[in-house]
């Protein structure tokens, strides 16, 4: 798997903040994925109705598997047959930082099941929150992401209304 090179420097916009991704994914069905960069790993929620800028909407996020760094701008085709099979874009990226209670330390609020974030993306910025919830019987880790109220929530938003790639521009044909 190969996925464009983009300096770290590019990603930077001032004090040290830890990294984010969104990846649109069209594997078995269309959902995003969310990972944030919290010590070695990319922590991963599956987001099946993408990310929302309307603070009145709490999107279902379904915590997956880490990811390694190294897949924080993977931008390819996996081909059918490997896990994931589909098309993966990078649809928004930039950095995240801690805000609120809990410090500074994402693996402190992630464990404690609340995380208040801001975000700093090409398309995403602004304050953030994901809560672990008690939905889902046990059978997997269900959280609530949801947009704050500030300068950059935006009412009724669709992620849909913005499918091209932040890192490339190519807007995907998805699953056939």
């Amino acid at each position: 798997m190969t996925s464009p090179i983009i300096p770290e420097a590019a990603l930077r916009t001032g004090a040290r903040r830890a990294r984010f991704t969104v990846q649109k994914h069209w594997a078995r069905n269309l959902h995003y994925d969310f990972r944030l960069e919290i010590g070695t790993a990319l922590v991963s929620w599956a987001v099946p109705k993408g990310p929302t800028k309307d603070p009145n909407v709490r999107r279902l996020a379904i915590r997956v598997e880490d990811h390694p760094l190294d897949y924080l701008l993977f931008e390819e085709t996996l081909p059918e047959g490997e896990y994931g099979a589909g098309e993966v874009i990078v649809w928004d990226f930039g950095e995240f930082e801690i805000v609120g209670p809990g410090g500074e330390d994402a693996a402190v609020a992630l464990s404690d099941g609340l995380m208040r974030f801001a975000l700093y993306g090409t398309k995403l910025r602004g304050q953030w929150a994901i809560l672990k919830t008690k939905m889902g019987g046990g059978s997997r880790e269900n959280w609530l992401l949801q947009k704050n109220q500030d300068e950059f929530a935006e009412a009724g938003y669709d992620p849909e209304s913005e499918p091209a790639s932040a890192l490339s521009g190519k807007i995907p044909r998805g699953r056939r």
